[in-house]
């Protein structure tokens, strides 16, 4: 069997890692074999799995080092809760290149270091926000990831950056072989949120693969840097997640999707009372019908 690689991208805040770190815990309690690679400068997409403050990065271990060349496999890979495996990237300093260099030199120098290793079931790639810079694209530009799962939310940037991302997915899929997998939604406890985000994907052409409820839980175990599967494996939320992860393993439905006009995208909002004719400058018009008094 070959190795599902999948990109997990969402709005900055949206919950994006600490969803990844969830649902590859109960993806190891089920058995599968799995490698967390963060794309983030962050570097904040294994510490629930390592109960770590912050993995050492490639990027920084290599600027130690000299050059990449330089590291060995060990330096940069920990094994954390149910052996997962945890990489992070990392990326330049702020304001200083570009981090998608360092996602697709960490990716290059993992494959040449043997870490994708044949017993892998998965390989997630948690990457940062948006994909406006064509650096955060490169597990899909690059044809590394070919499942991308989108965390979204009822609020309504979230769903601007999903609707974004889906068109990053759409330029890519001409030439390569990836596809959106689903939407995740990371619940806001937003009015019919549930309902919304299913809209969403029925008009992208995908589907809502699951909705995790919000719950105090996950804010309470990442506190003590575990994941819910590891901190409190009897409750609710940790059966969400393991559903989630039974959704994964069993998915079949990989689409080019169908990104909205934003005119449409509009529409889908004021629907559900997400946005009033007034604020249709917020995300794309502009303000200049205004009559000034």
């Amino acid at each position: 069997m070959a190795i599902r690689q999948c990109a997990i991208y969402g709005k900055g805040g949206i919950g994006k890692s600490t969803t990844t770190q969830n649902l590859v815990a109960a993806l190891a309690e089920a058995g599968k074999k799995v490698m967390i690679i963060g794309c983030d400068p962050k570097a904040d997409s294994t510490r629930l799995i390592l109960h770590s403050k912050m993995q050492t990065t490639v990027m920084h271990l290599a600027a130690e080092q000299g050059s990449v060349d330089d590291l060995e496999l060990e330096d940069v890979l920990q094994v954390g809760f149910g052996d997962v495996k945890c990489v992070e990237s990392g990326g330049p300093e702020p304001g200083v290149g570009c981090a998608g260099r360092g996602v697709i030199t960490a990716i290059n120098f993992l494959e040449e270091e043997g870490a994708y290793s044949d017993d892998l079931d998965f390989v997630f790639y948690d990457v940062l926000g948006d994909v406006v810079c064509g650096g955060f694209a490169m597990p899909i530009r690059e044809n590394k990831a070919q499942e991308i799962y989108i965390v979204c939310s009822g609020e309504m940037m979230a769903m601007y950056a999903a609707n974004n991302i889906s068109k990053g997915i759409v330029k890519y899929a001409k030439s390569g072989s990836v596809r959106l997998a689903g939407l995740i939604c990371n619940s806001r406890k937003t009015d019919r949120e549930d309902e919304l985000i299913m809209a969403l994907a029925e008009k992208l052409g995908t589907q809502m693969i699951h909705f995790v409820p919000r719950d105090n839980t996950v804010q309470h175990a990442e506190i003590r840097r575990m994941t819910v599967i590891e901190y409190d494996p009897k409750c609710k939320q940790a059966d969400e997640y393991r559903a989630l992860a039974q959704k994964i393993i069993n998915n079949k439905m990989f689409v080019v999707p169908t990104p909205l006009e934003m005119e449409e995208l509009e529409e889908l909002l004021m629907e559900f009372g997400l946005m009033d004719v007034e604020d249709e400058s917020i995300i794309g018009k502009t303000a200049a019908e205004e009559v000034v008094a």
